[in-house]
C-alpha cells in the first residue's frame, strides 16, 4: 500500500488525462516551474559573475590586509612592525604606501588627482604592473617616474615616456604662519609619465609613483608610511591573521581586510543581490499557483476514479497523498529542467559572451554549487508548501455527487 500512491501519482502525470485541457493547464504548470526556475539561477549566476568582476576590478587598491595608524596618518615604530611581519610565516609580501591628494598641472591644464606612492615590492602585492597598456612601470631609479591613469592622462594630454614633456604636482604645505613666497603655499616637483593604465571607479584619477616622491612633497623622513599593504600566502584565513598580527603589534595600528576597506560597497553589492533573490523568490511563489490549478483541475477530472478508489477502501490519506505527490512530480520535474535550462544558458553566455552589459563587456557570470541549492531549494519549499495544501480534500467533496 506504500507505493500505491505514488504509483497513482506517477500515472496521473504520465499517463493521458481525461480532457486536453487538463493536459495543458498539467504541463503549463510544470513549463511555468521551469522559466521561473531557470531565470532565478541566471540571475543569481550573473550576481555570482558580478562578485569576482568587482574583486577583479579592486583587486589592484586594496590587498588582503591593510595596516594603518590608529591615531594620525604616518605610521609609527615602522621597524618593529616591519619585523613582526617579516617573521609571520602566512605572509608573502608587504609593501609601504603614502597616498594624499594632489594637484596636476601640464600645459596650463590642471586636474585633482591621487598620487600613491609605493615601494620597489608593491607589484608583488598588488601586480598594477600587469595592467599597463602603453608605456612601462616606473623602474624606480628615479623618483619622479610614475604611471597615470588612462582618463587623467587623456584630460591633461600628457605624452607619455617622452623626456622633453614634463608634468608638474603641486602638494599643499601644511602648517601655519604668513606666507611671502609660492613655495611657502606648496611642494612641486617635475613627472615623467612612463605608462597608462585602465581607470574604473576604484581607480579614476590615480597616480602610482616611487615611494619617495611622496616623501619628498610631504616632506617626511626616509621609509615613512601611511599604509602597508600586505599579501597572503592564503587569503581566506585574513580575518585569524589580522587579530595575530593586532595582538602582537599593539593598539597603534587598525589593520582591515579587503572587504571591511570596502565595507560599502560590498554592502551595496549584497543588499541588491538580497532584493533580486527575493524578488525571483516571489516570482517561483506566483508561479507555483500554476500547481494549485493543476491539482485542483486534476481532482476534477478524476473524481469518478476517486470515488470508485474510496469505495473499494483506499484509505482517504492515501488519496490526498496522490494529490501531494503528483504535485511533487511537477515541482520536481520543473525543477531539474529549469536547472538544466538555466545552466544551458550560462555555459552559452560563457563560451561566447553574447549577452553586454555595455559594449564590449559581457555580462559576467559564475556558476556556482550553492546557487543550484538556492534555487532549488526555494522552489521546492513554495512547491511542497502548495500540493500539501490544495491535496487536503475532503471525503464529502468526493463522494457527493
Amino acid at each position: 500500500m506504500k507505493n500505491i500512491a505514488f504509483y497513482i501519482a506517477s500515472r496521473y502525470l504520465l499517463s493521458k488525462k481525461g480532457s486536453t485541457a487538463v493536459t495543458f493547464i498539467t504541463w503549463l504548470a510544470v513549463g511555468a516551474m521551469t522559466v521561473a526556475v531557470a531565470a532565478m539561477f541566471v540571475i543569481i549566476s550573473v550576481f555570482s559573475g558580478l562578485e569576482v568582476f568587482n574583486q577583479n576590478l579592486i583587486s589592484n587598491l586594496h590587498a588582503d590586509l591593510t595596516v594603518k595608524s590608529s591615531s594620525g596618518k604616518t605610521i609609527t615604530d615602522l621597524k618593529k612592525i616591519s619585523n613582526i611581519l617579516k617573521t609571520n610565516k602566512e605572509i608573502l609580501h608587504f609593501s609601504r604606501v603614502i597616498e594624499e591628494k594632489v594637484y596636476l598641472n601640464y600645459n596650463g591644464k590642471g586636474d585633482i588627482a591621487y598620487l600613491r606612492g609605493v615601494d620597489s615590492a608593491y607589484t608583488k602585492v598588488n601586480p598594477i604592473d600587469s595592467t599597463v597598456f602603453y608605456g612601462k612601470y616606473p623602474t624606480f631609479e628615479y623618483s619622479n617616474e610614475v604611471i597615470m591613469e588612462n582618463s587623467l592622462d587623456n584630460r591633461l594630454s600628457i605624452p607619455v615616456d617622452s623626456v622633453k614633456d614634463f608634468a608638474t604636482v603641486f602638494m599643499p604645505k601644511s602648517g601655519t604662519g604668513i606666507i611671502n613666497k609660492e613655495e611657502d603655499i606648496y611642494n612641486k616637483k617635475n613627472i615623467l609619465v612612463t605608462g597608462v593604465f585602465p581607470g574604473n571607479d576604484q581607480l579614476n584619477n590615480y597616480i602610482f609613483a616611487p615611494i619617495e616622491l611622496s616623501e619628498e612633497l610631504l616632506q617626511l623622513p626616509k621609509n615613512s608610511a601611511y599604509q602597508i599593504v600586505i599579501k597572503l600566502k592564503n587569503p581566506e584565513h585574513a580575518d585569524r591573521i589580522k587579530k595575530d598580527l593586532l595582538s602582537s603589534i599593539g593598539k597603534s595600528v587598525d589593520i582591515k581586510t579587503k572587504q571591511e576597506e570596502n565595507a560599502a560597497f560590498w554592502k551595496m553589492i549584497n543588499t541588491e543581490k538580497l532584493f533580486i533573490y527575493l524578488i525571483f523568490a516571489l516570482v517561483i511563489f506566483i508561479t507555483t499557483f500554476n500547481l494549485a490549478g493543476a491539482i485542483i483541475i486534476l481532482q476534477l477530472d478524476k473524481k469518478l476514479q476517486a470515488k470508485s478508489l474510496i469505495s473499494l477502501g483506499f484509505p482517504l490519506s492515501h488519496l490526498r497523498k496522490t494529490y501531494f505527490y503528483t504535485g511533487i512530480l511537477i515541482v520536481v520535474l520543473g525543477v531539474i529542467s529549469g536547472l538544466i535550462l538555466g545552466s544551458v544558458l550560462c555555459f552559452f553566455q560563457l563560451y561566447t559572451e553574447f549577452f553586454k552589459a555595455v559594449e564590449n563587456v559581457p555580462f559576467p557570470v559564475k556558476i556556482v554549487a550553492k546557487n543550484y541549492l538556492i534555487v532549488a531549494a526555494t522552489a521546492s519549499l513554495f512547491g511542497i508548501s502548495i500540493s500539501w495544501f490544495f491535496s487536503k480534500i475532503s471525503k464529502d467533496y468526493i463522494t457527493k455527487s
